[in-house]
């Protein structure tokens, strides 16, 4: 028996001009214990996934979960940071601290807020994520189209590719009332460069790119024992958590081997292989880091993720549907929570409590949170309880 998610919260995504950052942890934070039908009193530990780099003034965030619920008052409470991956890292640290047996029940939330910054001093912050005796004064969407370049050098280009992943994920936006940018977008419009589609690092376009987000979401997480005795338990079947090295100097930038040995780890410790799956929740950071997931995650030899799109294997009623929640892409990004948004997300589908996003009948699913430029990986294999 594995530990099990048996409540989440979940605060749209998008700009929250009226909400703070305590108020966005408060509400995801309430919905969880609600879900769940818990109190404050009954959790024995807060792990809260921020990552921050100076986007608000709060460095000492996460005794503000307590905020959510007076029982909550003396449960140590403990901030992680990964990157992009910081939300995962809050959800690890939970799971660990439940399978030693230190906590029962636990609480995680992860949050960001950024929508306050004008786009320069967010791309200055998340640029603190890269190793700066290297890659200072590089971007994210230049690192990533970076990756695109070598990616199309040794297997061509894949700038239409990219733009089926755009389409695909802002078309399953328009099914999940949370995210951020429920807009269709044409094939046309996301592959070429306009006024309102510009080029941001080539050859990465804005559809390209993930958004800027405000925004936050919780789990409650309970040993196998505990949540035997709640109405819906979303088990752990598999976790792997693989880091690589920080610069990129060091790596082979056309593949992404951490995610690929975090996606290989999980598999095997879940006893499945990749189409044993029934959807994925990937980091879709850049459209170039979806598609060079699908071959990570061995649903196609490397260069030949393209062909997966063509065929529809990872389009809504595919073989496997992957971001039917539209991905960091169209769902929104705001950074310590997108990792606790992808477990939620999962927990739902495999609740049915999806809506119009539901996969039919999903008994197993798989959720792939990175930070970084494949540095910070976490991949989790969740399955229903049966």
């Amino acid at each position: 028996m594995k530990p099990a998610i048996v409540g989440w919260g979940h605060t749209p995504f998008g700009a929250h001009k009226d909400q703070d950052l305590e108020d966005l942890i408060r509400s995801a934070a309430r919905e969880a214990l609600e879900s769940a039908g818990v109190s404050g009193a009954d959790v024995d530990g807060i792990w809260l996934g921020h990552f921050n780099a100076g986007m608000v003034d709060e460095a000492f965030p996460a005794s503000l979960v307590l905020a959510a619920d007076e029982g909550l008052r003396f449960t140590p409470a403990t901030r992680c940071e990964n990157a992009c991956a910081s939300g995962s890292a809050a959800i690890y640290s939970a799971l660990n601290a439940i399978q030693s047996g230190v906590a029962r029940i636990a609480l995680v939330v992860g949050v960001e807020k950024m929508t306050h910054l004008d786009t320069p001093g967010v791309t200055q912050a998340l640029a603190r994520a890269s190793y700066q005796r290297e890659e200072a004064g590089q971007s994210f969407p230049q690192i990533f189209a970076n990756l695109a370049r070598q990616y199309a050098q040794r297997f061509g280009d894949p700038s239409e590719a990219l733009a089926r992943i755009a389409v695909k994920n802002h078309a399953n936006a328009l099914s999940n009332p949370l995210a951020q940018l429920q807009k269709e977008l044409s094939f046309e419009f996301c592959n070429r460069v306009s006024e309102k589609n510009p080029m941001i690092a080539e050859p990465l376009r804005m559809t390209d790119c993930s958004l800027i987000s405000d925004g936050a979401a919780a789990l409650v997480i309970a040993q196998p024992e505990v949540a035997a005795d709640f109405k819906r338990a979303i088990a752990f079947r598999a976790t792997a958590q693989v880091s690589d090295f920080l610069p990129m100097s060091r790596r082979e930038m056309t593949e992404l081997p951490g995610p690929r040995r975090a996606f290989q780890s999980a598999f095997d410790r879940a006893g499945i292989q990749v189409h044993d799956l029934d959807f994925a929740e990937v980091h879709d950071c850049f459209t170039i880091a979806e598609l060079m997931i699908y071959e990570a995650m061995g649903l196609a030899e490397p260069g030949q993720g393209a062909r997966l799109l063509e065929e529809g294997q990872v389009l809504k009623g595919g073989r496997l549907p992957v971001n039917l929640s539209g991905g960091l892409k169209a769902k929104g990004h705001p950074v310590g929570a997108t990792g606790v948004s992808m477990h939620v997300l999962a927990a739902r589908q495999l609740a049915g409590a999806a809506g119009e996003m539901q996969v039919p009948g999903a008994e197993l699913g798989a959720v792939f949170n990175m930070g970084g430029s494949g540095v910070a990986n976490y991949c989790s294999v969740l399955e229903a309880r049966r």
